[in-house]
C-alpha cells in the first residue's frame, strides 16, 4: 500500500506501529474509539442498527461534556460481514487510527477474529451482541454486554418446557455458523437434562436457501415446538417454506438473531405467535429502556431493535469505564471495564463477571401482529 498504515497491516497480529512506548492513544482533545461492524453483506441490518445505537450514545455523552472533559469520536469501519475483513479493520483501527478502545462485532465469528487482534495488541474491546462463549475466551482484553449462548440455550429449553408446556421438540440450525451451531448445542444439552424429547435435528449450511426437505422431515416427526437459533436472514425463507409445509409459525422458538425489522416485515404473518430469547424489546416497561426508546425514535424515526439497544449499552458502558479509569491508556480502561458492577443500561442492569461476560436477565419476545412484543423477563440465576 506504500503507507505506514498499510505496512502495519502486513504484520497481521503484531503490536501497533508508530506508537511510542507508554504514550496514550487518546488525543489531546478527544478520545478515539474504533467500531467494526457489518455495514454491508449478509448481516447489514444488525450492523447498521448497532451503529445507530452507538451514534446515539456518542451524541448523548458529548452533549454532557464528553469523558474527563474530552469529546468522544467513534471511527466506524465496515467489515462486510466477513471474519477476515473484521481482522483487517481492527488492525486498521489500532495501527492507523490509534484508538483507545474498540466496539464490535455483532456476529460471534467476527468478534472472535477481531478479538484475537485486539487482545494481542492490548486494546480493550466490547462486543455488543456476540453470544458465543468462545468470544471472550480469547483473552483478558475482550468483553461483552450481552448474555452468552450457554445461558440463552438453556433458557430457550426451559421456556419450551416450563412456560409452553411442550415436550416434543425439533432443532433446525446452521452447522457452519458459530452462533447457530453453538446455541443449538447448548439447547440440546439442556433439553436432555429437562427430559425434553428431541424428535428431529436438522442442520444446514449458511449458503442454503431451500429448507423444504428439512421442514418436511421435521413435520413427519410431529414435534410440538421447533427450536431455530438462526439469523433473521435465514429465518425469513424458513418461515415462508414452513407455512407452505403446514407448520405454524407459533411452533417456532428462536434466539436473539431473529431481532431485525426485516423478519417481521418479510415474514411477520408466517411467524405469528413465535417466541425468542432476546436482550431487549422496545415495549419493555423499565424506565431506562423507555427513555432510550424515546431518544432513539426522536433521532431515527423508528423503534430500536435489540441490536441498537446493545450498541448503545456497549458504548455507554465503555464511556463510563473510561471516566472511571485510573489513566487514559487502553490498559487502564480495560481494568475499569472489568470492574463494572450494576451498570444501568437500556437493556437492564449489567455486571461484568470474572469471565468478562455480562450477568443480566433475559427478555422473552413474541411476534404478534407483525410486531415484536414484550412477553416476559426471566432471571438467569
Amino acid at each position: 500500500m506504500g503507507t505506514v498504515a498499510g505496512l502495519c497491516l502486513l504484520s497481521a497480529l503484531g503490536a501497533g506501529c508508530g506508537k511510542k512506548d507508554g504514550a496514550s492513544p487518546a488525543a489531546a482533545n478527544e478520545w478515539k474509539v474504533g467500531a467494526y461492524l457489518s455495514l454491508s453483506g449478509a448481516e447489514t441490518q444488525f450492523g447498521k442498527d448497532t451503529q445507530e445505537g452507538t451514534e446515539l450514545a456518542v451524541e448523548e455523552i458529548n452533549a454532557k461534556g464528553g469523558v474527563k472533559g474530552k469529546k468522544v469520536r467513534v471511527i466506524f469501519e465496515d467489515d462486510k460481514s466477513n471474519p477476515q475483513e473484521a481482522t483487517n479493520k481492527v488492525l486498521q483501527l489500532i495501527n492507523r487510527d490509534k484508538v483507545v478502545a474498540l466496539l464490535g462485532e455483532v456476529a460471534s465469528s467476527r468478534s472472535k477474529a477481531g478479538g484475537i487482534v485486539a487482545n494481542k495488541n492490548k486494546v480493550p474491546m466490547i462486543t455488543p451482541s456476540s453470544t458465543n462463549p468462545d468470544v471472550t475466551k480469547v483473552g483478558p482484553f475482550v468483553f461483552r454486554v450481552c448474555f452468552t449462548d450457554d445461558v440463552q440455550g438453556q433458557m430457550g429449553a426451559r421456556f419450551i418446557k416450563e412456560k409452553l408446556g411442550k415436550n416434543k421438540v425439533a432443532v433446525l440450525y446452521a452447522s457452519d455458523d458459530l452462533y447457530s451451531s453453538g446455541l443449538a448445542n447448548e439447547f440440546k444439552s439442556e433439553a436432555k437434562k429437562l427430559g425434553l424429547n428431541v424428535v428431529a435435528e436438522k442442520s444446514f449450511l449458511k449458503s442454503e436457501t431451500n429448507f423444504t426437505t428439512y421442514l418436511n422431515e421435521i413435520k413427519s416427526a410431529e414435534p410440538e415446538a421447533i427450536y431455530a437459533p438462526v439469523y433473521y436472514n435465514a429465518m425469513v425463507p424458513i418461515a415462508r417454506q414452513a407455512k407452505a409445509a403446514g407448520l405454524a409459525g407459533s411452533m417456532f422458538v428462536g434466539g436473539d438473531g431473529w431481532h431485525a425489522d426485516s423478519l417481521v416485515h418479510d415474514a411477520g404473518e408466517e411467524m405469528e405467535g413465535a417466541y425468542f430469547t432476546n436482550h431487549f424489546s422496545p415495549d419493555m416497561p423499565a424506565p431506562l429502556s423507555q427513555a432510550f426508546v424515546k431518544k432513539y425514535v426522536e433521532k431515527f424515526k423508528r423503534e430500536p431493535s435489540a441490536l441498537a439497544a446493545q450498541g448503545y449499552d456497549a458504548a455507554m458502558l465503555l464511556f463510563d469505564a473510561m471516566g472511571r479509569a485510573k489513566g487514559d491508556t487502553p490498559e487502564a480502561i480495560r481494568d475499569a471495564i472489568a470492574e463494572t458492577k450494576d451498570f444501568q443500561g437500556a437493556t437492564g442492569a449489567i455486571t461484568i463477571n470474572a469471565d468478562r461476560n455480562a450477568d443480566k436477565p433475559i427478555v422473552i419476545v413474541q411476534i404478534k401482529g407483525k410486531k415484536f412484543t414484550y412477553f416476559d423477563t426471566v432471571s438467569t440465576k
